[in-house]
């Protein structure tokens, strides 16, 4: 997915609000979390959000999104955020993410999602590093419901 900084999107410093680029890393996942499941995903979650660098008007936002992993019902969604030069062509890292997001079915129920089977090195190593990180959301997740 492609956007460009507008002026409008950006702060007083000419960098691009935190929470438009939160707005387009939740499109580019939703986007290829619907294309893997065929069927209405929501999110769930956005974890690991890291601002790297800024980008700035005129600049092009590049995201990339690879499905990760499939569980059950979920799947985790990575999200790489790159700024680009529209004159130069060069990028940068500005910015990566993590979210999870559930299958739903018409009546809003979950549903089981496609196995996701990976082929390339860097599609194994994103699955094995996805099973770390889904094990400290349900750790997070279990002091947060123990504290309410």
């Amino acid at each position: 997915m492609t956007e460009i900084v507008l002026p409008s999107y950006a702060n007083a410093l000419g960098t691009v609000f935190g929470g438009q680029v939160a707005a387009w890393i939740d499109i580019a996942a939703g986007v290829a979390a619907m294309r893997h499941a065929r069927n209405i995903v929501v999110t769930a979650s956005m974890d690991d959000l890291h601002f790297v660098a800024p980008a700035h008007v005129g600049e092009i936002v590049v995201l990339q999104a690879h499905v990760n992993r499939v569980f059950t019902t979920s799947m985790e969604v990575g999200v790489r955020v790159e700024a680009e030069n529209p004159l130069t062509g060069e990028r940068r890292h500005t910015a990566t993410a993590y979210l999870t997001f559930v299958a739903l079915d018409a009546a809003g129920q979950r549903i089981a999602v496609p196995p996701l089977l990976p082929e390339s090195e860097a599609e194994r190593r994103r699955y094995q590093q996805a099973e770390q990180r889904r094990i400290w959301r349900l750790e997070r997740r279990q002091m947060r419901d123990s504290e309410e």
